[in-house]
């Protein structure tokens, strides 16, 4: 999964596409972080007993047992017991997964052989979203049985289209005329310095997008703004996942940042209503006197759910209420996958020998459902679906890409029992994964049919010396091995699986030089494309449309739309390769 390391805060993605060769400027490491980047969080919190200890489930990696984290030295001392504001019980100590700022390896003994240290602005690229639409069908009612429904790659069952019928196995309309047009696009917002923009939402009734300090709805059309929703910081993450009527959930900063502030942590959590573009609640959970920094969020079935090292907490999304904490001695939740199900990763063991433990948990309750062991040495695992239940993890830091994944592990969600472990080489596979600190952020890969599909890296096509291609197949998750069904990008183009619709799988096709790009859609069975949507080819347009590139940028696809965006802003400097949009959408006209 060999891919180009995240863009600098002053350097966007260069144009992409591939034809005549390019001078392209070698990749540099990025610069320290501006405003606005997710900081490091403080020494982790002690954590109660209570929330379903980890079950022992069989498992063919397990390790005789090792002395537990609350026995090993803790080089932060004790620390004011985790709770909600007011509690600040005191309870046993965890230990810091990453290095704190301005403390070379944290203060004390890194966390394993392969423990990293973080740089702000690489987390803060990182907070990708993209590889999928999170479309909501608003039911226009407001009761509980609406939030109890969370949906990560749905569409309405009144989808309408052109007249060019419908794809076999699909809801997405196959369009009389597939040329598409730009309907709008969203100036990038004045910054004085480098600030994060994750995350964006596609309703029946609007386009969300996250701003600076701010989110704004557009009319899905004409990018006509709706309504905004103002915040004292920066949106430092945001979940993929929605409610059907339309709620999701963020975490940002509680003020904005300075020089001499850079960021003053991720801890408020707010729910939002999309469709009514509404904040319906803010609340922050306390470690002592203290706000946790939160690292993760997710959406399940009316629960919000945040996660870190320092602990976690849930809440109804409807109300704020606070639902339940994971306070496991010798464990904690470091984050956890939403939409269907709701599954925590959780870390327990000895400081030197972590073991993970992903676990299918109810929502509401916190009532551990099922538990899995991974191999111990595994030290990191993102969440690539929910249900069924698939999750990745770079073994052995053997991905030597930094795409996070080595190998994936299906797994039962009702008995925890693991159906196949796939191996998925970086040098062959392209596809990226956040776990370390965002565990359900993984994109460019799909779940469905019992199967997972996953681009391969970049090759010579047939065309001319610089023609570039690639693939996607799929594995069967029972078996682990490959299906046979191959889909080819074409030559010159890239192809990205973005989510399902049906028994289909939706994917995005990058341009070459002298081309817009396309949506296509992949037959289950036969793996036969369809053309669903395809960009204007001339130079201006093209070039925006590939400054966003699928590594570095959000893509949702529904009824003939396509809305790309940045998960930063940038200052404005003299340079002539600035992006200059947050968000472009296309659409068909028929």
């Amino acid at each position: 999964m060999t891919q180009p390391p995240p863009p600098p805060p002053n350097q966007p993605p260069q144009p992409g596409g591939f034809g005549p060769p390019q001078d392209q400027p070698p990749q540099q490491p990025p610069p320290p972080p501006g405003y606005g980047y997710p900081q490091a969080p403080p020494p982790p919190p002690p954590q109660q007993p209570g929330y379903g200890y980890p079950g022992q489930q069989p498992n063919p990696y397990a390790q005789p047992p090792q002395q537990p984290y609350g026995q090993q030295p803790n080089p932060y001392g004790q620390q004011p017991g985790y709770g909600y504001p007011g509690q600040g019980q005191p309870g046993q100590p965890t230990m810091p997964l990453h290095p704190q700022p301005g403390q070379p390896g944290g203060g004390g003994r890194k966390f394993g052989a392969s423990a990293v240290i973080i740089t702000a602005a690489v987390v803060a690229i990182a907070l990708i979203v993209g590889g999928g639409i999170w479309y909501s069908s608003s039911s226009g009612k407001d009761d509980k049985a609406d939030d109890k429904k969370t949906t990560a790659d749905s569409t309405p069952s009144d989808s309408k289209g052109g007249t060019g019928g419908t794809t076999t196995g699909g809801k997405e309309k196959v369009p009389a005329d597939t040329a598409s047009k730009v309907l709008f696009q969203v100036p990038m917002p004045k910054v004085s310095d480098t600030m994060v923009t994750t995350g964006s939402w596609l309703t029946d009734k609007v386009y969300a997008k996250s701003g600076a300090a701010e989110i704004d709805g557009y009319d899905r059309d004409s990018g006509a703004k709706l309504w905004t929703i103002k915040l004292p910081g920066p949106v430092c993450q945001a979940t993929k996942n929605t409610t059907t009527d339309g709620r999701t959930a963020i975490i940002y900063e509680p003020a904005m940042p300075t020089k001499a502030k850079p960021s003053n942590g991720c801890s408020q959590i707010a729910a939002i209503d999309l469709n009514a573009g509404t904040k319906l609640w803010t609340k922050t959970a306390n470690s002592g006197d203290q706000p946790i920094s939160f690292e993760n969020v997710t959406v399940s079935a009316g629960t919000v759910a945040v996660g870190s090292t320092d602990g976690g907490a849930a809440f109804d999304i409807a109300t704020g209420k606070a639902l339940w904490s994971p306070k496991v001695a010798d464990c904690y939740d470091a984050g956890y996958g939403g939409g269907a199900k709701l599954v925590a990763v959780r870390k327990c063991g000895t400081y030197d020998s972590p073991v993970l433990h992903i676990q299918t948990i109810d929502p509401v309750s916190g009532k551990v459902l099922s538990d899995y062991k991974m191999a111990q040495g595994i030290e990191y695992a993102s969440i690539v679906s929910t249900d069924p239940l698939v999750v990745a993890a770079d073994v052995g830091d053997s991905a030597g890409d930094g795409s996070g994944i080595s190998d994936f592990f299906s797994i039962d969600n009702k008995t925890g029992a693991l159906r196949a472990h796939i191996s998925a080489p970086g040098k062959q596979y392209a596809a990226r994964c956040d776990g370390i600190t965002r565990v359900e952020y993984c994109t460019e890969l799909a779940v469905g049919n019992g199967r997972l599909y996953v681009p391969t890296e970049e090759h010579d096509g047939s065309g001319d010396s610089y023609s570039k291609t690639n693939e996607i197949v799929a594995f069967d998750l029972t078996t682990g091995k490959q299906t046979g069904q191959r889909a080819d990008a074409g030559d010159g183009y890239t192809i990205t699986p973005l989510r399902m619709d049906g028994s289909n799988l939706l994917a995005y096709k990058s341009p070459p030089y002298d081309k817009g790009g396309q949506i296509v859609s992949i037959d289950g069975n036969s793996f036969k494309e369809t053309t669903l949507l395809e960009n204007p080819s001339t130079e201006t347009v093209r070039d925006t449309e590939t400054s966003f590139l699928p590594d570095y940028a959000e893509i949702l696809y529904a009824e003939g739309r396509l809305y790309m965006s940045a998960v930063y802003a940038d200052k404005p400097s003299s340079s002539s390769t600035d992006d200059k949009d947050l968000a472009i959408a296309f659409g068909t006209t028929g």
